[in-house]
């Protein structure tokens, strides 16, 4: 009789599997084009092979202690200080371990944010027991610093003891700065205010860190992996030299600091982001003869990812940065609710939020392993290369002066434009996907409900004495949600959207494929696609698209109909007048003849979708 615990070597029935006959079949399937085609490039030109060998001696990165899980951040940042408070007592009755305290003015408020005031302080914080484990970290910036001493005077007058408070005060003038474009003081003038607020703060017995390295900053405008470590690198050993030059011992303001990372849908690359500034600092630490220890990172799903358009989409991506997040080794997330890019989160999308942190944990119990990426060759490689890249611009940085005087100098600023710009053309093209927004839009989509608030608007910080390139925060969909503000505004005006009529040719085998595809290609530019059956005779199909009362006609076919079908029917269409008729196909060998017969436009995959949609509406406004 064979025993429950013999091997099965199953493996052993079946040649091993080489890398060599790998290489064969994708040959095959490759058919002549170079290997180099499946080889992949982040926007800071690291390398991405289709396939990896196992990592071999490498050890875990240390994160968050063994099994320990992450802190469940839910954002508090309603005006109303009654309802925020009501907010807060139901996300930590319902899963919650902590709360991102979000005040107008700070860098993540997104409009909206609290108002930061002693009296605010206290309605918002009224019945949470600041020291029972409850994580907070304070979301501020310069013109609502006062929020900080306003919490630590709050716990002082309840009698909470301050060592057992766990807050992450959130100290960081650099990342203000680096948003705005200017400030009102020099880097010499605003160390001592920030270390006067930290010695201050430890003086009450608060543990903190104090003081932020926030690197969503580069994030939400547009930056690649690389240069938000390289900020936060610049930004967390300023913070350290300014607390040791205050009179602090360096082991004491090692702890004194913590860094802040946005989690987007891209999970390999997030991953090896967040383990790779773990790495980074460790090596910051061991440079100024500390022991390395684990730094504290607190991740926010990415601003920047979030739609206005098919926002439940949100949904999903907040589930992969939170997943990349968690398995990396993260202390906190703070997941973004699906609909902030609309406005104030209804409970509905806070329970959401809070709901895809605890099924991640309790159900798919993701922090029981310790960095489950140690080894796997693809994330062990990304990492050891945003590694080296981040180092590198954190020296240029260095060189420059330190954080300040690299932003001053425009040295993170070029390096952000270039990548948004890179960004930007790719989204033009659909070849960065933004599903709901640039592909795969829904024009009949119900509105998501969102609570009704006023933003408390705080006055200006300060004269704007030195100034220098900004880095505003932007959200990727922008310019295709622009053109559908465009066409919502024309249904509201007219009762119906732009149109494009859709001049399908021959049988539904010859034009479904493109005819699909032109449906979503004009509907995500707000351009609503008006079918039709298959045409043989341009006559009907000339009548066809006046009937429908569409502005813009798209043939739609096979090649091989093009060929004998595709001059008679622009013909046909421009003597009904259609504004303007495209093809849905790459030009051709016979690009000439259609547009001598009326074509004024090609879409297919890989053409800048945004521009042939923005000029759709140029055409269309013309008189």
């Amino acid at each position: 009789m064979t025993s429950v615990t013999d091997d099965l070597p199953l493996a052993a029935d079946f040649p091993k599997a080489t890398v060599e006959d790998w290489r064969k079949l994708v040959d095959g399937v490759l058919k002549g084009a170079p290997f180099e085609k499946l080889v992949g490039k982040t926007y800071d030109g690291l390398k991405i092979d289709p396939l990896y060998p196992r990592a071999k001696g490498v050890a875990p990165v240390v994160g968050r202690p063994a099994a320990a899980p992450w802190q469940i951040m839910q954002r508090i940042d309603h005006t109303d200080t009654t309802l925020a408070n009501a907010q807060a007592l139901q996300d930590l009755e319902n899963g919650a371990t902590g709360l991102a305290l979000v005040f107008a003015g700070g860098n993540a408020a997104h409009g909206f944010g609290l108002e930061p005031t002693a009296d605010a302080v206290a309605k918002v914080l009224s019945g949470i027991h600041l020291d029972a484990g409850i994580g907070i970290e304070l979301e501020i910036g310069p013109q609502s610093r006062m929020a900080a001493i306003h919490v630590a005077e709050y716990v002082e007058s309840k009698g909470f003891d301050p060592a057992a408070c766990n807050i992450r005060f959130g100290l960081d003038p650099l990342a203000a700065a680096a948003a705005w474009g200017h400030s009102p003081y020099t880097w010499d003038e605003i160390v001592p205010a920030i270390t006067g607020a930290i010695r201050g703060l430890a003086a009450l017995r608060f543990k903190g860190p104090f003081a932020s390295a926030d690197g969503r900053v580069i994030h939400d405008a547009g930056g690649s992996e690389v240069q938000e470590l390289a900020f936060v690198l610049a930004c967390g050993v300023a913070y350290l030299r300014a607390i040791e030059g205050a009179g602090i011992p360096l082991e004491q303001a090692q702890g004194m600091v913590y860094a802040r990372l946005a989690a987007d849908a891209d999970q390999f690359l997030t991953m090896a982001k967040f383990r790779a500034l773990r790495l980074l600092w460790a090596r910051i630490e061991t440079a100024c003869g500390l022991a390395p220890k684990p730094l504290f990172i607190a991740a926010d799903t990415a601003w920047r990812m979030l739609t206005q358009r098919d926002p439940y989409v949100n949904m999903l991506r907040a589930t992969m940065a939170t997943f990349a997040a968690g398995l990396a080794g993260a202390n906190a997330i703070t997941v973004l609710p699906h609909t902030l890019a609309l406005g104030l989160p209804d409970p509905f999308a806070r329970r959401v939020a809070r709901n895809t942190q605890l099924l991640l944990l309790e159900e798919s119990n993701l922090a029981k392993v310790s960095d489950p990426a140690a080894g796997a060759g693809g994330i062990e490689t990304l990492t050891g290369q945003l590694c080296e890249a981040a180092w590198a611009l954190f020296q240029e940085s260095e060189t420059a002066g330190g954080a300040f005087a690299a932003l001053q100098q425009g040295v993170f600023q070029s390096k952000v434009a270039g990548a948004r710009k890179a960004r930007a053309a790719n989204i033009a093209k659909r070849r960065d996907v933004l599903t709901g927004a640039s592909e795969f839009p829904n024009l009949h989509e119900s509105e998501a409900t969102v609570l009704k608030a006023t933003p408390i608007v705080l006055p200006p910080y300060g004269e704007q004495r030195y100034k220098f390139e900004a880095l505003p925060p932007i959200r990727l969909a922008e310019p295709f949600e622009a053109l559908r503000d465009k066409s919502d505004a024309a249904l509201k005006v007219r009762g119906t959207r732009p149109k494009v009529f859709l001049a399908n040719l021959g049988t539904p085998a010859d034009f479904t494929a493109r005819a699909t595809f032109a449906k979503s290609f004009f509907e995500a530019g707000g351009i609503q696609a008006v079918d039709s059956e298959g045409f043989t005779d341009p006559a009907k199909l000339a009548a066809a698209f006046k009937a429908s009362g569409a502005e813009l006609a798209c043939l739609c076919s096979s090649d091989k109909v093009y060929a004998g079908q595709a001059e008679p029917a622009a013909r046909a269409l421009q003597t009904v007048g259609s504004r303007h008729i495209y093809l849905a196909g790459r030009p051709t060998d016979g690009e000439a003849a259609l547009r001598a017969a009326g074509v004024t436009g090609f879409v297919f995959a890989g053409g800048d979708a945004l521009a042939t949609l923005q000029d759709a509406y140029r055409r269309m406004e013309q008189p």
